[in-house]
């Protein structure tokens, strides 16, 4: 049975107590001379994956102000020896901390960049599904326009038909509905907000993208299938990055398969829970991905393609893994490519 993220986290964390303590004891215990308390920099090294900012920062300070107290309690050895000794484990301290904080604060700021240069990347590629976009809101627009006409029609009756005339209204909300909701999709997708966290119903979220494309698949004879896993547990991660990283693999999937007969265009859409994780599997019928790309396929600024710049995979895999997943390609069974991600399901310790 596979212990849980608050399990882990407190095993960590008791382990790291343990080595401070050990590391405080040898460094009291030993002369001046023994500069023990130069480890503290390794413990903080250490748990600077674990650890946010500020708690980094509390931690330096006890590791710190425990090397302090060492030095007063030595019993033994050449004080001068032990003051420049302290001095230098102090010095390691600080400078293991705020290089950790300069690294991650680079970190964030790499990554805010490169969801940026994400956006614009895919710009060309929104540009191709403006058609299918403005089909999808032309269908509700259109029924409302014609309940609107039935209705007028069920009221100027002498009587009115009041309950035609209600049931006209009622689609005209429904169909009102159904295009807002369109609206807010491509909104949601389209802008660019920080990084948000949080419980959302998986499959949703993924239907939600393919409707956003299914009618450019349809316009180029592209057959959908999907597989979704009843039953997922909800994701943990930021929705509206989740569904750009899905959204620019449909894109790269129906691009791949444009060179394709129209009859042998398939796209194939699953999702699963494999091994603690949400796994979504993208399959098309292309033509594949050659012998010595796949190593190189989210690499940045590498592409098979003519007019493409090499990004949206290595940004994708950039936002995967900050949501605490991964991401992969496979050879197809036959034929063309799977591209897989996976991200982690919502624990109980994460649920508010």
């Amino acid at each position: 049975m596979q212990a849980s993220p608050r399990t882990l986290f407190i095993l960590k964390m008791t382990l790291m107590v343990i080595v401070m303590v050990l590391l405080f004891v040898l460094d009291t215990v030993t002369s001046y001379e023994v500069a023990a308390a130069v480890f503290y920099a390794v413990v903080i090294l250490t748990a600077a994956r674990m650890l946010g900012r500020r708690a980094l920062i509390g931690l330096a300070a006890v590791s710190i102000a425990m090397t302090g107290l060492s030095l007063a309690f030595t019993p033994h050895g050449n004080l001068q020896s032990g003051l420049i000794n302290m001095g230098i484990s102090m010095a390691a301290i600080i400078t293991t901390t705020y290089l950790i904080l300069k690294m991650e604060a680079a970190r964030a700021a790499a990554q805010a960049a490169q969801a940026q240069l994400l956006r614009l990347a895919r710009i060309q590629s929104l540009e191709g599904l403006t058609t299918s976009i403005a089909h999808e809101v032309n269908q509700p627009l259109a029924a409302i326009v014609t309940s609107g006409h039935a209705c007028q029609r069920w009221l100027a009756q002498d009587p009115p038909n009041l309950d035609k005339a209600r049931l006209a209204l009622d689609r005209i909300l429904s169909d009102a509905g159904r295009a807002s909701q369109i609206i807010a999709r491509v909104h949601s997708l389209a802008r660019g907000q920080p990084p948000q966290r949080g419980e959302f119903p998986f499959n949703e979220a993924i239907l939600e993208v393919l409707a956003l494309s299914g009618a450019e698949m349809a316009r180029q004879g592209i057959e959908l299938s999907t597989e979704l896993a009843p039953g997922l547990p909800a994701a943990f991660a930021d929705r509206v990055q989740i569904q750009q990283v899905t959204g620019n693999l449909v894109l790269n999937a129906i691009e791949a398969m444009a060179g394709v007969a129209e009859p042998e265009r398939r796209l194939h859409i699953s999702t699963e829970l494999r091994a603690h994780e949400i796994v979504l599997s993208v399959q098309d019928s292309g033509p594949g991905v050659a012998a010595g790309v796949q190593e190189h396929l989210f690499d940045a600024f590498w592409t098979t393609k003519k007019d493409g710049i090499g990004v949206g995979l290595s940004i994708s895999r950039t936002i995967i893994e900050a949501n605490g997943g991964r991401i992969w390609a496979e050879p197809g069974l036959g034929r063309g490519a799977v591209f897989r991600f996976s991200i982690p399901p919502t624990s109980q310790e994460q649920r508010p």
